[in-house]
């Protein structure tokens, strides 16, 4: 199960990562209701990079601790912001609400799914 809801965060992520990096403006205004221009163009886009990384670290890997943690860290953080820029910011474009249910589900199903072993560094192995 959570090799699995893993392996989906991520393509989730790459996706859209792709979408950040290919029309920023456009998940901006879809996610937000707002608009950047100049330098937020770039910080969008260095998000979008982040997401591409973050994605390809947890998948298509086997699930381990670590990727778990870094998912399940990012998945429950972003809710909660979007959340609050929705609340007290009032922004919010019509793949708010939904991009908040999609995170805060994949933050509780890897809060509740069974978590991998930290694998044995061979460093540290006996010899």
């Amino acid at each position: 199960m959570t090799r699995k809801l893993l392996a989906f965060a991520a393509i989730v992520e790459i996706a859209t990562a792709v979408a950040v990096l290919a029309v920023p403006l456009l998940v901006v205004d879809l996610l937000l209701g707002g608009d950047v221009r100049g330098v937020g163009v770039a910080v969008v886009r260095c998000f979008g990079v982040a997401l591409l990384a973050l994605g390809m670290a947890c998948w298509p890997a086997p699930a381990n601790a670590a990727a778990v943690r870094a998912m399940l860290a990012y998945n429950a953080l972003v809710a909660l912001y979007l959340a609050y820029l929705f609340v007290f910011r009032q922004a919010g474009g019509v793949l708010l609400w939904p991009a908040v249910a999609l995170h805060a589900a994949v933050a509780l199903g890897l809060a509740m799914a069974k978590q991998p072993r930290a694998i044995a560094r061979s460093d540290t192995a006996p010899r």
